[in-house]
């Protein structure tokens, strides 16, 4: 009997197989083209229904999600999606970067002052205040 957990674990597992099924030339078309609906409803931070609707937000993660999974792993061949499951699993366990966390913080931070440094000369020219020297009202 398998638990809750190693139920998402495989779930999960399968949305990777899936997704690096569908750059396999071995898999048919139409395995593609539903595998591929799939892979970005799943991924997709955007739902058919959002969460925050009582009962029905979740409803649909807890339904579509799986029994999509289902029709596209039926739609591939056994032995490709196996193939492609062990490798989905040695993705899953590879050590995660910290120097990539750090290097996509750091991106993200930095676009945030350069955000915040555009708006703030946009909202001086706007009021005619003087924000970094020079004259703001030619």
């Amino acid at each position: 009997m398998t638990t809750w957990k190693e139920r998402a674990r495989n779930l999960k597992r399968d949305v990777v197989a899936i997704g690096l099924a569908l750059r396999d030339p071995r898999v048919p078309w139409y395995a593609k083209a539903v595998g591929a609906c799939v892979v970005a409803y799943a991924l997709s931070p955007i739902d058919l229904i959002p969460d925050f609707v009582p009962v029905l937000g979740y409803l649909d993660d807890l339904v579509l999600v799986p029994l999509g999974l289902l029709l596209v792993v039926r739609l591939i061949p056994a032995e490709i999606l196996a193939e492609h499951r062990i490798a989905a699993t040695t993705i899953a366990e590879r050590p995660v970067s910290r120097a990539g966390a750090a290097a996509v913080i750091a991106i993200w931070v930095l676009t945030a002052l350069l955000l915040a440094t555009c708006l703030a000369s946009w909202a001086g020219r706007a009021l005619g205040v003087d924000m970094f020297g020079g004259s703001a009202l030619s």
